[in-house]
C-alpha cells in the first residue's frame, strides 16, 4: 500500500518542498492554521517540530522558536489535541513529526506512535534515535502504526550504512547538506558539496532524497533540487514568522517566494 509520502513523490517527482516549523510557534494556537496555509500555498510535505529544551541538531533560530513554543505551553499532549482533526482539513499532504527522543520516551514510545497515527501523521524524524536501537526496539511499533522513519545522511555516512537505512523506510532519505546545525550557512565549498550529492545520487537508492540544512531561499532550493528530489526549509521559514501578526499569511507569502 502506497503511503502519503510515496504518493507525493510519485505525483510530483521533482522539486518537492518540505517546510519545517515548530509546533506552538509563534503562538500556541498557530499549529493548525500554519499547516493549512502551507498546504494551500503549495508545500508538498510539512514537518512539524516538537519543541524540546535541548535540540542537538538545531541552530539558534529553531532553538529560539522551541523556547518560545515551550513557554507558550506546547507539549506532546497539546500537540496531539491540536492535530486530532487535521486530516479533515488537510487530507493528502504528508505530515511528519520531527524531534528528539527525551520527550517521546517520557510520553512512552508506543503511546506516542499510537497518538501520531490516530492524528494522521505519516512519518517521524528523530535525529538522536540510533539506527540499531530503532531496529531492535522500535521498528515493530513504527510498522504497527504505519509510521515511516526518516533517517539523516551526512557527508561522513558510510555507503553500506546508507544502503541499510534505505531498506528500513518507505519515505525519503534526509541528506544533511554539510557540517553544522540547521540554519547555518554552508561552509563547505560548493564542489565538495556537489560531489557528495552526486555520490549519493549515483547509489540509485530505492527511496527519494531531500536535501536539508542551509536551504533558505528560491536559489538554494532550486540548486538543491538539481541533486535530489527536493529540499527542506526550516530556519528561513521560522525567521519569516518571527515578527508577524498573521502567521498563516506570512506562510503563504514565504512558500510563494520559493515556488513562484
Amino acid at each position: 500500500m502506497t503511503n502519503r509520502i510515496q504518493k507525493a513523490f510519485e505525483q510530483k517527482g521533482q522539486n518537492l518542498l518540505n517546510v519545517y516549523f515548530t509546533a506552538g510557534y509563534p503562538k500556541l494556537q498557530d499549529t493548525v492554521p500554519l499547516i493549512q496555509a502551507l498546504t494551500t500555498a503549495g508545500a508538498d510535505l510539512i514537518e512539524i517540530g516538537m519543541p524540546f529544551s535541548d535540540p542537538l541538531a538545531d541552530g539558534p533560530v529553531i532553538q529560539q522558536s522551541s523556547s518560545v513554543a515551550l513557554a507558550n505551553g506546547m507539549n506532546l499532549y497539546v500537540l496531539f489535541e491540536q492535530l486530532k482533526d487535521i486530516r479533515q482539513q488537510v487530507p493528502d499532504t504528508p505530515l511528519l513529526l520531527m524531534g528528539y527522543l527525551n520527550p517521546i520516551m517520557q510520553f512512552g514510545m508506543e503511546n506516542f506512535c499510537r497518538e501520531a497515527a490516530a492524528a494522521g501523521v505519516d512519518g517521524l524524524i528523530l535525529p538522536d534515535l540510533p539506527l540499531v536501537e530503532y531496529e531492535q526496539e522500535y521498528q515493530a511499533i513504527f510498522k504497527q502504526y504505519n509510521l515511516q522513519p526518516v533517517f539523516l545522511i551526512t557527508p561522513q555516512t558510510a555507503p553500506e550504512r546508507i544502503r541499510h537505512m534505505d531498506t528500513l523506510t518507505d519515505a525519503f532519505l534526509y541528506l544533511v547538506s554539510g557540517p553544522g546545525t540547521t540554519g547555518s550557512a554552508n561552509t563547505q565549498e560548493a564542489g565538495t558539496q556537489e560531489a557528495y550529492f552526486e555520490r549519493i545520487a549515483a547509489m540509485n537508492l530505492r527511496n527519494p532524497r531531500l536535501i536539508g540544512f542551509g536551504i533558505g531561499d528560491k536559489a538554494s532550493f532550486q540548486r538543491a533540487s538539481q541533486y535530489a528530489h527536493g529540499a527542506i526549509i526550516g530556519s528561513a521559514f521560522i525567521r519569516a514568522l518571527e515578527d508577524t501578526a498573521d502567521a498563516p499569511q506570512a506562510a503563504q507569502k514565504f512558500v510563494s517566494s520559493i515556488l513562484s
